[in-house]
C-alpha cells in the first residue's frame, strides 16, 4: 500500500528541515507520521534502526499503545511529513482497513529486524 496516495493531498503536511529531531525517544506520543517527501531515520538508543522514506510510517507504537516513544526520529534532508493523530487513524482504520493491514505489516517487519539484530549480538 502505498501511502503517499492517500496523504498527498493532506493540508496539515508538517516541513523539517534536516537534521532536526521529529520524534524523541520517551517522549509521549499521540500522533504518526507518513513521509511524504525527503528522509527520516529511527533510532533506538541512539543506534539507527532504520531509514524511512516516501510511504513510510514513523512513530505508529505510541499511538498505538499510549506509550512514550520507543525510537527518535530525525530528519536525513529536508523533509514533508503527514501528521496521522488517533482521530485521523481510527477513521483511516475504519474506512481503509487495508490501512491497519498496513501498519500490522510495518510492525511486524521492523520487530523481525530487531529480532534478527539481537541475535547476531
Amino acid at each position: 500500500m502505498d501511502l503517499r496516495n492517500l496523504f498527498q493531498r493532506c493540508d496539515n503536511a508538517q516541513e523539517f528541515q534536516a537534521n532536526s529531531t521529529i520524534l524523541a525517544e520517551g517522549a509521549p506520543g499521540g500522533v504518526m507520521y507518513v513521509v511524504l517527501d525527503g528522509e527520516v531515520e529511527l533510532r533506538v538508543q541512539g543506534e539507527v534502526l532504520e531509514v524511512a522514506g516516501p510511504g513510510d510510517i514513523v512513530g505508529e507504537m505510541a499511538l498505538i499503545d499510549a506509550k512514550p516513544r520507543s525510537a527518535t526520529v530525525r530528519a536525513i534532508s529536508d523533509c514533508r511529513l503527514a501528521p496521522v493523530d488517533e482521530r485521523r487513524f481510527l477513521f483511516m482504520v475504519h474506512e481503509t482497513p487495508f490501512f491497519a493491514l498496513h501498519v500490522m505489516r510495518v510492525l511486524a517487519d521492523r520487530l523481525r529486524r530487531m529480532n534478527a539484530e539481537w541475535r547476531r549480538a
